[in-house]
């Protein structure tokens, strides 16, 4: 298996190529895209035997997996989230979209997919037009991880091409949005309604 590397325009996405991703993910397939952070890995939370795929690729056991939902907005993001206060929601408009990853306890949804007692999960609606129209058009979130290991920041998370020769025969699909930023998102845990800042990235929260 060899990937297909597909350009993108970053700002007006052609529609075309956004529905070649789209099909990508709905045969179950695994796409390297741009966010408005790192590159990320993404499959489509309705196929589980992907969700499995991407956890392989990541050398994980799917259980112990911290795999976030790339949602299109703040509406979706409610089949699969307890409810929160108005003050978290209030937090989650004022800075999304945006470079952050929300931890939000999780719907009873989230631990049948991923085969765990999982009670929250990672909510990103990055801003990022190419990723926005591709969970826009696939109907259900992306389940997402970033492209780099952990706490280690290597050249081909920012060029797509160098993250194509590196995984092309471990993916399906590598878009190419312009260089991406070699910085992960600032990660928010508000599991107990409050905004705990897990892990400053390149997200600056507003308040």
């Amino acid at each position: 298996m060899s990937a297909e590397f597909l350009e993108i325009h970053p700002i007006n996405p052609e529609f075309r190529k956004i529905q070649e991703a789209v099909k990508v993910l709905q045969k179950g397939g695994i796409i390297a895209y741009p966010t408005d952070s790192v590159y990320n890995f993404g499959c489509s939370l309705d196929n589980k035997r992907a969700i499995e795929k991407l956890a392989k690729l990541k050398n994980i056991k799917l259980k112990k997996a911290n795999f976030s939902l790339v949602c299109p907005d703040l509406k979706s993001i409610d089949e699969y989230t307890n409810p929160f206060s108005r003050s978290i929601f209030k937090a989650l408009n004022k800075n999304l979209p945006g470079p952050f990853t929300f931890i939000l306890n999780a719907s009873n949804k989230i631990p049948k997919l991923f085969d765990t007692n999982k009670k929250e999960i990672g909510i990103r609606i990055p801003d990022n037009n190419i990723c926005l129209r591709i969970v826009e058009l696939l109907g259900v979130p992306m389940v997402t991880s970033s492209i780099h290991h952990e706490d280690e920041i290597v050249e081909y998370i920012t060029d797509p091409e160098s993250i194509f020769e590196k995984f092309e025969h471990q993916v399906d699909l590598v878009i190419d949005g312009g260089i991406g930023n070699n910085e992960a998102s600032t990660v928010v845990d508000c599991t107990n309604d409050e905004l705990d800042i897990v892990r400053q990235g390149i997200g600056e929260l507003e308040y």
